[in-house]
Order: structure tokens, then C-alpha cells, then sequence
């Protein structure tokens, strides 16, 4: 969410000392506007860590900061994405993501959660460094209030809007899955339409099967006592029952 300049360059007879030494990039970005926010960016990051508990080969965070210095310089360009997603990384927590370091690396995939404040550099100036500079390939904000949802996909170097399914899922080519709002929230569906839990849900609904099974095994218990009794009923006014 970070309104870092990203296109005011520091002069080229800046002082050596800016330039930080490798590993000492933190991060730089200010606080979450609401709880809604904060609430969002941890959801989908823990859905996709949860989707994909089996794989290592992706990064994925959110209210981070992204150097991307060609000079390799901090306080050049930077910007803090919402939530994004690198693919073919390594799967490890970082201080930043610092592009010079990651082999050249940007984000696959951006959200942006819409804000009074933010919302037209989103739909703006953000969206244009996505697609001019950083090259993201799918760009989609998501505004957790009005419910305002919309997706981009880049496609000879413009971004075009993405068109929804039935129902109303957008797909991400990069990460192989939908995005759609679900009970006001932004939320990761598979190819087949499933929404993607939470480890909490996940939880919950184990929880429930294993209550339900508990219910059925009960009644089983219960019509088999009662076919019980009533054959005790038939053998003590008929006697035993023929061969």
C-alpha cells in the first residue's frame, strides 16, 4: 500500500552511502488503513500457502516492500503490493522482496485492496508500473467495501480486462485457480469452481463429518437395540423363531 516515489530517481552524484548492502533491505511500508484490509491480504495468503502446502517453488506475501532499483539502490523504485505472488522462488521468509537479488524476479501475479486513499493510484499509477515496468502478468484489485472486483491480464504488453465466468470468477493464468468474492471477502476458487478453505474451515469441516459420523454410528447403535428388543418382545410371547 506504500505511496513510495517510485519515479523520483535520487541525482546520479548521490552519495555511494545509499546503497545498502545485500540482506539489509527491510521493508518500508506503512499501516493497513482498516482491519478489513489486514483481514483480506492474511486471508489470501493462507488460503494459497494452504492450496499449496505440498509445493515450494512460490512466494507469496502481502504489505511488502518490492525494490526494484535498476542501480540496485533503496531508495530509488519501490513499491508495497497488497498481496503478490512470485513463482519458481524459493519458499522462504524474506525482509523484502528485492528484485536484484531474486534473479530479476517480479511478482506473477498482484491484488491491490481498494482504499479511499489508494484507490486511484491502483487504478492508475500503479497499474501502469505493473505493466510497463514490472511486466505482471495478471493485475486484479479488489475493493473489500463496495465489493468492486476486476481483473487484468497482460497480452502483448497492455493489460486486458479479464471477463468473468457464470459465476462471476475471474482466472489467473499465472496461478492456475479463480478469484471471486465470497461472503464480501476476495477468495481463491479451483479450475472446477470449489472454493479454496482455510486451514480454519478445513478444520471445521473435518470437525463436522467427524460429528456427523458420530450421529450416524449412534443411530445405527439405536435401531439395532431397538431390532434387539423387539426380537426379545417376539421370542418371549412366540418362542424361538423357526430354523
Amino acid at each position: 500500500m506504500s505511496s513510495a516515489q517510485d519515479l523520483a530517481l535520487i541525482s546520479e552524484d548521490a552519495p555511494e552511502d545509499v546503497i545498502f548492502p545485500p540482506g539489509d533491505l527491510y521493508s518500508d511500508e506503512p499501516p493497513l488503513e482498516t482491519e478489513l484490509h489486514l483481514r483480506q491480504i492474511l486471508l489470501l495468503i493462507q488460503c494459497l500457502e494452504w492450496c499449496w502446502k505440498e509445493r515450494q517453488d512460490f512466494y507469496a506475501c502481502g504489505n511488502m516492500t518490492v525494490y526494484y532499483s535498476p542501480r540496485q539502490r533503496k531508495s530509488e523504485q519501490f513499491r508495497g503490493p497488497d498481496f503478490f505472488v512470485v513463482l519458481n522462488s524459493d519458499r522462504k521468509t524474506r525482509k523484502s522482496w528485492v528484485v536484484w537479488e531474486e534473479d530479476g524476479k517480479y511478482p506473477n501475479v498482484i491484488v491491490e485492496i481498494l482504499s479511499d486513499k489508494t484507490a486511484s493510484t491502483d487504478r492508475g499509477l500503479k497499474k501502469e508500473i505493473y505493466q510497463d515496468i514490472w511486466r505482471t502478468p495478471d493485475y486484479f484489485w479488489f475493493d473489500p467495501d463496495s465489493l468492486e472486483f476486476k481483473g487484468f491480464h497482460l497480452l502483448d504488453g497492455r493489460y486486458q480486462p479479464l471477463q468473468a465466468n457464470e459465476a462471476g470468477l475471474l482466472w489467473s493464468q499465472q496461478l492456475e485457480l479463480y478469484l471471486g468474492v465470497h461472503q464480501s471477502k476476495l477468495r481463491f476458487f479451483t479450475a472446477d469452481g470449489q472454493l479454496v478453505p482455510t486451514p480454519e474451515e478445513v478444520a471445521q469441516q473435518e470437525q463436522q463429518q467427524r460429528q456427523q459420523a458420530e450421529q450416524e454410528r449412534q443411530q445405527a447403535q439405536q435401531q439395532l437395540a431397538e431390532m434387539e428388543a423387539m426380537l426379545a418382545r417376539y421370542k418371549e410371547r412366540f418362542g424361538e423363531l423357526p430354523e
